[in-house]
């Protein structure tokens, strides 16, 4: 073959060559479209439409009252993007302008982080907090590489005020203890989706029509929680803390009648904004997570089991060794003092350890056990709160001879702070055991209640009629000759028991103790019951004396501030009292006057016709006895004088709004309030006169829960 063949030849593969790419390109074209184009297309589609969360908003949660004891807050950060197709530095610099007349910072510091950013920077934060002011004004910029995002953070209005109740979320905002841990699924809602593109360079982006599942807010929690004696709570448990040197302490108040809890505090206690910052032990609900060996206070059993059993009468005497101890199968029971000899009553209102324990061995283990468990123990509360401990209460099958005497008297068992609170919540309540509860109601964002818990009854602890025999009994305890006498408050009828538990340290009982009080009030129609625990109180190991003096203080508060137990300057209670002053009734319509002299139970008579009272005797600001006539002289409207239809201002300094307001429309005039809380200031001043119809101006503060005195001061 010549040259000249060999030039053809590779002339003509190369050609060929040439003439085929068209052809293969033909063929992949119509595979792509054709015979694979469905399959990669919905693969097109797969890598670049997007979903991200739309975050719900987590559900609020409430005191009793309606105080929002927990909400959320929002951060608005500013970012941008300068490689962004559109951005520009003319924009950068009005975002800059307006950041600084927000946050203070020259627009100069914004401009140097963005010209002083790397080259390849996608992403920077300029704020990380801004306003709603400026994330508006930023938003209604429409400039492109500007970047505006929202963060949610949970917020604990009053820092640590009933933490262990309310528990703390992670920064997922997951509920992590307390109710944001046991309500967790009902609280965060759902997140919604929104469908978003994303392009070669990774980036995500809206676009119109875009599908959007829009997200379920998270339901809201209203505890049966009240803000006002959750704070007298933790601040005499504090301050008793203190005062006793404990180690720690827990108290409780709750309803005995329903079961709901109005506080329950620990201290140490922690701020659930900053979890983090304090030792992990001072999130632990000691009320609920601790088993304790209850001591005294487990008196109540055998007591009612006794009673109810018949095996005691309340007349028969007990003879206590002259040294105050005695031996019972080889071990020794001991009493806090040599007491001499005893009737019933005075062996639990003095607490005698080895006169209970000789009631108790006249009992059956299986009927002692049975009241035991009637009472709740050995059981959990089954309470809405995470991390309840059940206690521990072995078979009567495996107790020991000791066993029964000194489970009579509080140990080889355990139980928490709860389930003893329980126990004599039930005394209190007629024999009726409640069920122990934090929410009351859950309701949806539109205010819909989707779940209500009601009271509920578990079982009846005994007769009625041994309920009745034992309560003075108990009354006893909290009386001078009591072991409780310094848990009385004057005026107060209370009943309970205290309780020294030496604590079971590595196998063997050590000399350290628990101390506790549980008592309830009043004894006729229990409204509290309430329980204070120390671990270790320095200066006494006596619960009557430490724990008892706490539970004096947090009594006498709460029942400063409940008008159903102690008189407050309302309308209320005005019918109670046994004199009254004569009010300024003169230009008073007849009808409305009768209704003010019936509040006040003064009678009257009548003299004269007409529709209006021109005339009274005795005056104004006399005083008469309750149940005693004045006379009121009637007239038409213009028979009375200039000043007939003024009436005197009353005191209103240290009563809430709601008695302000109360008050004053009882006489005919109006109220105007500024602030909120209790009143420390008006205008015009008491003792002065003003037309009816007029209003009077008063100012009002919302009482620090940390300082809450005045408002009890004030009620009482």
């Amino acid at each position: 073959m010549n040259e000249r063949n060999v030039i053809l030849s590779r002339m003509f593969i190369v050609l060929g060559l040439i003439l085929l790419m068209p052809a293969a390109i033909v063929i992949q074209l119509l595979r792509i479209n054709v015979a694979e184009g469905e399959e990669l297309r919905q693969l097109w589609n797969s890598q670049t439409i997007h979903f991200i969360d739309i975050p719900a908003e987590r559900g609020l949660i409430y005191d009793r009252n309606g105080s929002r004891l927990v909400t959320n807050t929002v951060n608005y950060r500013v970012a941008i993007d300068p490689q962004a197709p559109g951005s520009s530095y003319s924009s950068f610099a009005e975002l800059s302008r307006i950041l600084s007349r927000h946050t203070g910072r020259s627009a100069r510091h914004y401009l140097d982080r963005i010209e002083q950013a790397p080259s390849r920077s996608r992403y920077l934060v300029l704020d990380r907090n801004v306003d709603l002011h400026a994330y508006e004004e930023i938003q209604s910029m429409n400039a492109r590489g500007v970047i505006l995002e929202e963060e949610y953070r949970r917020h604990y209005n009053y820092g640590p005020l009933a933490s262990h109740l309310l528990g703390f979320v992670n920064h997922q905002l997951a509920g992590r203890a307390g109710l944001e841990r046991s309500y967790d699924e009902i609280l965060k809602g759902e997140d919604g989706l929104q469908q978003v593109r994303r392009d070669r360079n990774n980036r995500i982006f809206a676009y119109v029509g875009a599908p959007r599942k829009q997200p379920v807010q998270g339901h809201t929690l209203h505890t049966t929680i009240d803000a006002f004696i959750q704070a007298i709570t933790e601040e005499e448990l504090r301050d008793g803390v203190g005062r006793t040197g404990a180690n720690y302490g827990t108290a409780i108040v709750m309803d005995p009648a329903t079961g709901e809890i109005l506080s329950m505090a620990n201290w140490p206690d922690y701020d659930p904004n900053r979890p983090g910052s304090q030792p992990e032990e001072n999130s632990r609900n000691f009320a609920v997570a601790d088993m304790v060996e209850p001591g005294s206070t487990f008196k109540l059993v055998t007591a009612l089991a006794a009673v109810e059993q018949g095996v005691v009468s309340f007349k028969e005497k007990f003879e206590t060794p002259e040294d105050g101890q005695t031996v019972i199968h080889g071990q020794v029971m001991r009493d806090h003092d040599p007491l001499g000899t005893l009737d019933f009553r005075q062996a639990i209102a003095r607490s005698s350890n080895i006169a209970v324990s000789e009631i108790a061995m006249r009992l059956k283990p299986e009927i002692f056990y049975q009241y035991t468990r009637n009472l709740g123990f050995g059981t959990t509360t089954s309470v809405d709160l995470p991390g309840e401990e059940s206690g521990r209460l072995a078979k009567p099958f495996e107790w020991s001879r000791v066993t029964l005497p000194w489970m009579s008297i509080g140990y080889e068992v355990q139980a928490t702070p709860l389930q003893i609170l329980q126990a004599y919540a039930a005394f209190a309540n007629g024999g009726d055991l409640m069920k122990p509860y934090v929410v009351k109601r859950i309701t949806d964002e539109q205010g819909r209640t989707v779940q209500l818990n009601r009271p509920t009854h578990i079982r009846r602890i005994a007769k009625k009629e041994t309920i009745e025999r034992l309560m003075p009994v108990f009354e006893e305890v909290v009386s001078d000759s009591g072991t409780a006498s310094w848990a009385a408050v004057e005026g107060l009828s209370i009943a309970g028991k205290t309780g020294t538990a030496q604590k079971f340290i590595d196998g063997r009982y050590r000399n350290a103790y628990r101390a506790s009080f549980v008592g309830f009030f009043p004894v006729d129609d229990p409204k509290y019951a309430i329980l204070v625990m120390l671990d270790e109180p320095g200066i006494s190991f006596y619960g009557g004396f430490t724990a008892g003096s706490i539970f004096r203080e947090i009594a006498r508060r709460i029942a400063g501030l409940d008008r159903r137990i102690q008189r407050s300057p309302d309308e209320e209670a005005l019918p109670n009292e046994r004199w009254s002053h004569v009010p300024s009734l003169v230009g008073l319509e007849l009808a409305k006057a009768e209704k003010l002299l019936s509040h006040l139970r003064i009678d009257y008579n009548r003299q004269g016709s007409g529709s209006v009272i021109t005339g009274q005797e005795p005056a104004r600001g006399e005083i008469v006895e309750a149940g005693s006539r004045i006379e009121l002289i009637l007239g038409d409207p213009g028979s009375i004088s200039e000043s007939g239809d003024r009436v005197e201002i009353p005191d209103l300094r240290g009563m809430s709004m709601r008695q302000a307001s109360a008050l004053l429309k009882r006489i005919g005039l109006e109220i105007e309030m500024i602030g909120s809380g209790t009143i420390y200031t008006q205008f015009p001043q008491h003792g002065e006169w003003m037309r009816q119809g007029r209003s009077v101006t008063v100012r009002g503060k919302i009482t620090q829960f940390q300082h809450i005195e005045s408002v009890t001061t004030a009620s009482n």
